[in-house]
């Protein structure tokens, strides 16, 4: 049995949900990964409200989160920012898989889930992980300059747990 190549580096990461006391961490990510990032306001109001809400961690640093709402059947998913220094890593697939087995969990049968039209990197993401675009909401985003962005609606299937 060889040894591992020294640049590979075993990740030991886990989920854990997301409070009060991660949010200067959740800002500081949000605020460097988005153009229009949400406010220390948003998150409490979906910590308040009872969201799910869970950090992606690995020892002491934050790799990522996501924020998502139960409703009939269904789950919508607010918010999932993977840490800009470790995008490109696969995380992002751990976070909506995560997502979706807690979602089949809460009975839901759609996952559901507003992106940028612009934002193509994270369209190929979800749609890698089986969503399909069902939609666009024109006008949905903030924009430069006093403009507005359309969000693509995307949703997926969720199969019986």
């Amino acid at each position: 049995m060889s040894a591992l190549p020294s640049t590979l580096h075993a990740v030991h990461a886990h989920f854990e949900p997301m409070s009060d006391a991660r949010l200067d961490a959740v800002l500081a990510i949000e605020q460097s990964a988005y153009s229009h990032p949400w406010s220390r306001r948003n998150f409490s109001d979906s910590i308040a409200a009872g969201y799910q809400l869970q950090c992606l961690v690995a020892g002491a640093e934050l790799l990522g989160y996501f924020v998502a709402m139960a409703g009939y059947r269904e789950v919508h998913l607010l918010n999932i920012t993977v840490a800009p220094a470790h995008q490109r890593q696969g995380w992002a697939r751990v976070m909506l898989d995560a997502l979706a087995l807690w979602s089949r969990g809460q009975q839901a049968e759609w996952l559901w889930l507003e992106v940028r039209a612009g934002n193509t990197r994270a369209r190929q993401i979800y749609e890698h992980c089986g969503f399909v675009r069902v939609g666009l909401r024109k006008g949905y985003y903030p924009a430069a300059h006093g403009q507005r962005e359309d969000a693509v609606v995307m949703n997926l299937r969720l199969e019986a747990a």
